[in-house]
C-alpha cells in the first residue's frame, strides 16, 4: 500500500470514528433528556393519582363517621330520655315502665353497635386525612425534584446544543414545578 492511500484511509477512519461517537453522544443526551421527561410526567401523574386518592378516599370517610356518630346518638338520646322518665315518675308502675325503656334502650344500644365509638371514628378520620395529605405532600416533592433534574440536564449548553442539533430542542422545554396557590401562603383559620 501507497503512504497516501494509507493517509487517507486514517483520515477517513479517524472522520468516522468521529461521526460515529459524535453521534453516540448526541443520541445518548436525547435519551436521557427523553428519560427525564418521562420522569417528570410520571411523577406528576403520581400527584395526580394521591388527588384521586383523596377525592375517592375524603367522602366515604367522612360518611362513615357521620353515620356512626348519628347512631351513638340515638342511642344516647334514647337512654338520656328513658333516665328523664324515672326521674318524673309519679307512680312505682311509672317507674318500673322507665326502667324498662332504660333497660331496652341499654340493649339496643349493645346488640346494635355494642361501643360507643364516635371519637375513636374521629380520630381515625384525622389519621386519615393527615395521611393523604402527607402522600399528596411527598408526591409533589418527587415532582418537583424531578423538574429539578430534569431542568439542570437540558439546560447544560452543550446538552441544549446536542438537543437542538438532533431535532428536539423544542420538545424540551424547561418544565414548571408545582406552585402553591397564593390562598395556600396564608396559614388556614381553624373554626368550629
Amino acid at each position: 500500500m501507497s503512504k497516501g492511500l494509507v493517509v487517507t484511509l486514517a483520515i477517513i477512519g479517524v472522520i468516522v470514528v468521529f461521526v460515529f461517537g459524535f453521534f453516540m453522544w448526541g443520541t445518548g443526551i436525547y435519551d436521557k433528556a427523553v428519560s427525564s421527561q418521562e420522569k417528570v410526567n410520571n411523577e406528576w401523574n403520581d400527584v395526580q393519582a394521591a388527588y384521586q386518592r383523596r377525592a375517592d378516599l375524603v367522602p366515604n370517610l367522612v360518611a362513615t363517621v357521620k353515620g356512626a356518630a348519628e347512631n351513638e346518638k340515638e342511642i344516647l338520646t334514647q337512654v338520656t330520655q328513658a333516665r328523664a322518665g324515672i326521674v318524673g315518675a309519679k307512680t312505682p308502675e311509672d317507674l318500673e315502665i322507665a326502667g324498662r325503656k332504660i333497660n331496652t334502650a341499654i340493649n339496643l344500644a349493645f346488640e346494635a353497635y355494642p361501643q360507643i365509638r364516635s371519637t375513636e371514628n374521629f380520630q381515625d378520620l384525622q389519621a386519615q386525612l393527615e395521611g393523604t395529605e402527607n402522600r399528596i405532600n411527598v408526591a409533589r416533592q418527587r415532582f418537583n425534584a424531578a423538574v429539578a433534574d430534569y431542568n439542570t440536564y437540558v439546560r447544560g449548553y452543550f446538552k441544549k446544543m446536542a438537543l437542538n442539533m438532533f431535532g428536539g430542542g423544542e420538545d424540551f422545554s424547561v418544565r414548571k414545578g408545582f406552585e402553591a396557590s397564593q390562598e395556600a401562603q396564608n396559614a388556614p383559620k381553624v373554626a368550629f
